[in-house]
């Protein structure tokens, strides 16, 4: 790879594809896209694995939670890959770095097919990146970035649980963080966090995927499908002091506000997933967006009623947020490398690869719609 800007620009505009979105609720379509060079805080990379998230689907299927988004435009957060320039201001990578990075481009403040993940090359922020080991496989990679940018807004962010940051080598804090789906994407990597920054984790899952949950960190981990699981967590926190809880899952959220509000310590929940399905109602791809709409309503009243009366904070999770503040630093720049680099740190879930090319980034939205589990759905690019 030449460290020549110009170079790489030139053969990137050659070059570059993406499977763009070129309307509302289309299907992507793969076509050609401009080659963007850099702003002086970001990077540039040529994509080897991109991953899936339930976001990328969202927006296809019912957008109403995006409606700035220019189209056409270009989906996806998740990238693995090779940096091909560098921002003026840039001083963490060179030309030739091996990274990986959470691509904001779906964001208000962006909303820029030059940011989007589905294509050849990604132009990402410096903060939101992390160099990887020569050993770790691209498409390992790629399952971690908007996980583990969501699972650190609910853990470290002063306007969520606000811990204290992950660290090679953490004191016990002597609190317990619980986090509600511990096997999700998000989950296994907020179980990771959590423990690297020194609290004892207790989580959620189902029971084949219990030895995977503890083997990220967890030291108890419950049934969340149990009829008795909100008494036995709780009675779990029998002397434990709670830190907060972070939950995943439409039905995590109002069992972490009735274990929070009979724990002592710090009652407060980190939302990532609403108390509702985004899930098509029917084969057309479409929601049944009124009834959508006012699920949603009423569960989220319910939820800060019960809160309410429980003494319970709660606030959702932008999994983006940390592009703002010092949070991305701390993990992007302070923790990550390091912590990849010694194996200290799970490329978790495992990656699921369903295609090879441009082309396949729609049938791998299908899949992850149809649901995966302790996996995350990949698509590499050579």
């Amino acid at each position: 790879m030449s460290t020549d800007p110009a170079a790489n620009r030139a053969a990137g505009t050659a070059a570059n594809t993406a499977a763009w979105i070129p309307a509302k609720r289309a299907r992507l379509e793969v076509g050609p896209a401009p080659y963007t060079p850099p702003a002086d805080d970001q990077i540039v990379i040529r994509n080897r694995a991109v991953a899936i998230n339930p976001l990328d689907w969202i927006i296809q299927v019912e957008p109403f939670a995006y409606r700035w988004l220019g189209y056409p435009t270009v989906l996806g957060s998740d990238v693995a890959g090779e940096v091909v320039e560098v921002g003026a201001a840039v001083t963490r990578f060179r030309a030739g770095d091996r990274v990986l990075a959470h691509a904001v481009g779906t964001d208000k403040d962006a909303n820029r097919a030059a940011e989007g993940a589905f294509q050849l090359y990604t132009v990402a922020l410096e903060r939101m990146a992390s160099p990887i080991p020569d050993t770790m496989p691209f498409a390992e990679a790629a399952v971690l970035p908007m996980a583990v940018s969501t699972a650190s807004v609910g853990l470290f962010q002063t306007d969520h649980l606000a811990l204290r940051h992950p660290s090679a080598g953490p004191e016990p804090t002597g609190q317990t963080v619980l986090v509600w789906g511990g096997s999700t994407s998000v989950g296994s990597n907020a179980v990771q966090l959590a423990a690297a920054a020194g609290y004892e984790v207790v989580a959620t899952c189902s029971p084949h995927n219990f030895g995977y949950v503890q083997s990220l960190g967890a030291t108890r981990v419950f049934d969340y499908n149990s009829p008795d699981v909100v008494a036995d967590i709780s009675a779990a926190f029998a002397g434990r002091t709670l830190a907060g809880a972070i939950a995943f899952g439409t039905t995590g959220a109002a069992a972490c506000v009735r274990i929070a509000g009979a724990c002592q310590g710090t009652k407060f929940v980190s939302i990532a997933t609403p108390p509702v399905s985004f899930a098509p109602a029917d084969n057309t791809g479409r929601l049944a967006r009124p009834r959508m709409i006012g699920r949603m309503i009423g569960g989220n009243i319910g939820l800060q009623l019960a809160a309410r009366r429980r003494g319970v904070r709660t606030k959702y999770i932008f999994g983006t947020a940390l592009k703002a503040n010092e949070v991305s630093l701390a993990v992007y720049r302070d923790f990550l490398p390091a912590a990849l680099a010694e194996g200290r740190y799970a490329a978790a879930p495992e990656p699921m690869v369903v295609g090879q090319g441009v082309k396949d980034f729609q049938h791998a939205m299908d899949v992850q719609l149809k649901g995966v589990s302790a996996a995350k759905v990949v698509v590499t690019l050579d």
